[in-house]
């Protein structure tokens, strides 16, 4: 009995002063990697570790997005993508990380996903040439054969090529990669677009490439260069039907009341309506913008309402959506949950507008209802002077709105 109960004291010691290895994430930069179409798309990513707690910063180009819902369980770690329901799940090995990359809002797409510790450069010794500096009218063609209008703005930074792609629809955001001779490769990852362009020269002035994003899409391109080359009108691609010059819809918010532009709240009040979805970084790009500058005009008499127009046709998991971006970005203006984001089922919520060609779309209306202008797309911050051209636009139109009488 002795024997017996001078073993269990020693097994209760050893238990308590035996420290239990945990897992860790290191801190510092990756390289993380996600398989696709079979290609690779490169992206760094930055670790930073608070005692127990974790914060990741996905770096894309030159844009920076702090990831906060980082969770590390014995020996994986599990990582939202910012406003996105997208997750990447990894196994912790080390100085390597191996798993996959979730969209959960689309049926059976993941792709695989993995990490090394102490990369600091998304491609080892990246050089690049000014071949493919400046403006580039491109022609893409999609499986079936048709095709779409873009603008490439490419430049040389250092030892990467840079840049962006502007669409009637809005631009791809911040694309990043290097040239070799006649050839170069671009990249986008925000944690919903995936992006790789690959293209070479022909000749000085003509281009012929792919495009691959996530998991299956492919358009072929071709492109002239062209300083002088502009897209479409944005004001004029999304307008009203014949016959009407107001808009009406009664949309339920976060808290399923139904709100209409009739209520009170919206009387004698300049209002411009959002069509967007928080899936969208677009939208993201726009609703960051519209963000800053009702928190610094809202007492001119305006209000914006954004509609959005979600993933799935389920009010909870929009609501949810939704809030998620409102609580992220800080955002004070109103959120209604008017459909999904199926632009067909979409134009058919707003029956007065042609079609919605676009999320984001911005109408706007002045204070006597009537719709004095419709932006279709959004050119943000990755398109330099568009942007700013942009800006200066919108606040000129603002001011002129705000200023007349009811």
């Amino acid at each position: 009995m002795l024997k017996i109960y001078t073993l269990i004291l020693f097994l209760i010691s050893v238990a308590c002063t035996t420290e239990v290895k945990k897992t860790t994430l290191n801190a510092g930069m990756w390289r993380g990697e996600i398989a696709m179409q079979h290609k690779t798309l490169p992206f760094n990513f930055e670790v930073i570790k608070n005692y127990e707690n974790y914060q990741i910063t996905l770096i894309n180009g030159n844009e920076k997005l702090i990831l906060d819902n980082v969770k590390v369980t014995k020996d994986s770690v599990f990582f939202t993508m910012h406003i996105f329901d997208i997750d990447i799940k990894a196994k912790i090995n080390g100085n390597i990380l191996e798993g996959i990359y979730v969209k959960n809002y689309v049926d059976d797409y993941t792709l695989p996903f993995k990490a090394a510790f102490e990369k600091n450069n998304r491609v080892d010794k990246a050089q690049s040439n000014s071949k493919f500096d400046g403006k580039w009218d491109m022609t893409f063609t999609n499986k079936n054969g048709e095709t779409s209008k873009g603008i490439g703005i490419f430049k040389k930074e250092n030892n990467n090529l840079v840049g962006t792609i502007l669409t009637p629809t809005g631009d791809y955001r911040y694309l990043e990669g290097f040239s070799t001779g006649p050839d170069f490769t671009l990249y986008s990852f925000d944690g919903n677009h995936a992006f790789i362009f690959e293209a070479s020269l022909e000749n000085e002035t003509t281009l012929q490439g792919d495009f691959w994003s996530g998991k299956s899409f492919h358009e072929s391109f071709t492109a002239v260069k062209n300083e002088y080359i502009e897209l479409p009108n944005a004001n004029e691609l999304t307008y009203l039907k014949e016959g009407y010059n107001k808009i009406e819809f009664s949309f339920p918010d976060l808290n399923g009341n139904l709100v209409s532009l009739s209520d009170k709240k919206y009387n004698n009040k300049v209002i411009i309506l959002q069509i967007f979805g928080t899936w969208c970084p677009n939208c993201m790009d726009e609703t960051k913008f519209f963000s800053k500058w009702y928190s610094e005009n809202k007492q001119r008499g305006v209000e914006i309402i954004g509609l959005a127009f979600e993933a799935k046709n389920d009010f909870n998991y929009a609501k949810k959506r939704v809030q998620k971006m409102k609580d992220r970005l800080n955002i004070e203006y109103d959120f209604l949950i008017a459909g999904t984001s199926n632009k067909n089922e979409a134009s058919k919520k707003l029956p007065m507008l042609n079609k919605i060609m676009s999320f984001p779309t911005s109408i706007f209306i002045d204070k006597k209802g009537n719709v004095r202008n419709i932006h279709t797309g959004f050119s943000g911050p990755a398109t330099g002077d568009y942007y700013l051209k942009f800006i200066d636009e919108f606040n000129f139109l603002m001011d002129e709105l705000l200023k007349e009488e009811f």
